[in-house]
């Protein structure tokens, strides 16, 4: 049978100690065809099994929420896409592009030739970086006293652009002025907005930036890889109560909430016969918006925290407002044009239009890309289009 299958590949790894614990769903238009969990939520402690309804931190998966409510206020009229978004959050205005280092180490800074734009924004063209992934802007914050993304500090906004506004693709703290135009047009802090706009309609009850007592207590603790391979489990959570909610990546949720998200694209934007997405809306979300530019590969600058990244080397890949796309089919028998993300702590999710499957992988183990993690999603991504695609 496809389940025994798939429980199968899922188990192979959490048997042999190399992941703690893994909840994973495949869905339809019509409704999940597999969800199963394996293993635990903190390695040592049998008495917290995985579960679909485990609660993890899905880290950049928040992008693609966060991203789908501008694009919403956009279709209404309250946002524009290719105008000057300092008009919403003024620290956008104030950005400079990082051009070097002095002797004495100090940047050298310089004001943006283009003024950044929610499509720049949406698309991570507009000049942002993560110190993860940036040894500059890493040395910047070191040389600085800037605080990094996961601070939740206004303080954020300081961080440099790397390049000007439009000129290429860096992934970077671009959804977080995001976050932040969204509560300066809604009156709301991001996180109700979120719930009235999609979490609510979506039923996606266990997912929030800020968790409830009973989401704690099915909280999967992240582990980190040592250099010997084993696995270490983290007290890390994601501050409680921010300065800001953090867009780009604060929020938890579970696996079989964010199946409920992936669906919604899988009926072109309808919720049991509700449009959360007009037309428009939903051809800007599935569909190329950067132009000629390419989503390029990432280099390392904290290998504790994410090794380098090229998800699908030598396939090109494209931007939406939401998602990276690829141009060509994928060996695991996603078709071209699908959509795809994922979480620095190795969750992962997928949308085939074309085939009309989507499945969300859920775990919680860095350095993101680890390799045991990344392959047993390769192989149970394989397993998911040989058996239900």
């Amino acid at each position: 049978m496809p389940s025994a299958s798939l429980d199968a590949i899922l188990r192979g790894p959490i048997e042999q100690g190399r992941i703690p614990g893994v909840a994973a769903v495949v869905t339809d238009a019509h409704g999940d065809r597999y969800a199963n969990a394996f293993g635990t939520r903190r390695i040592g402690d049998q008495n917290s099994p995985m579960q679909v309804d485990s609660v993890a931190w899905i880290a950049s998966m928040t992008k693609a929420l966060t991203s789908t409510a501008a694009v919403q206020l956009i279709d209404a009229g309250l946002l524009s896409l290719d105008t000057p978004a300092k008009q919403w959050f003024e620290p956008l205005g104030q950005a400079q592009v990082l051009e070097g280092f002095d002797a004495e180490g100090q940047p050298i800074l310089r004001a943006p030739r283009t003024d950044i734009t929610l499509r720049h924004l949406l698309t991570h063209t507009a000049g942002y970086g993560y110190e993860f992934l940036s040894s500059d802007n890493l040395r910047f914050q070191q040389a600085t006293g800037t605080p990094g993304v996961i601070s939740c500090s206004n303080a954020v906004f300081s961080n440099p652009l790397l390049f000007d506004p439009g000129t290429r693709w860096n992934y970077g703290i671009n959804i977080e002025p995001v976050g932040k135009i969204i509560e300066t047009v809604t009156g709301k802090r991001l996180g109700e907005h979120l719930q009235s706009s999609l979490l609510g309609p979506l039923a996606m009850a266990d997912t929030a930036f800020r968790m409830r007592p009973d989401m704690q207590s099915r909280l999967v603790s992240i582990h980190q890889r040592e250099t010997d391979g084993h696995l270490t489990p983290l007290d890390l959570q994601i501050e409680q109560d921010p300065e800001f909610e953090m867009g780009g990546g604060g929020l938890y949720g579970t696996a079989a909430d964010y199946a409920q998200f992936l669906r919604l694209f899988l009926n072109a934007g309808k919720v049991d016969g509700q449009a959360l997405l007009s037309p428009r809306a939903f051809d800007w979300l599935t569909h190329n918006a950067m132009g000629n530019l390419n989503v390029l590969p990432m280099q390392s600058s904290v290998p504790a925290l994410t090794l380098d990244v090229d998800l699908y080397p030598n396939i090109p890949r494209k931007w939406t407002l939401a998602f990276e796309t690829n141009t060509q089919a994928l060996p695991t028998g996603r078709s071209a044009g699908s959509l795809n993300w994922a979480g620095l702590a190795n969750s992962y999710f997928w949308i085939d239009l074309h085939k009309g499957l989507a499945g969300v992988y859920i775990s919680q183990v860095l350095p993101f890309l680890d390799p045991a993690v990344a392959n047993h999603f390769a192989d149970f991504e394989t397993a998911v289009y040989q058996q239900l695609g």
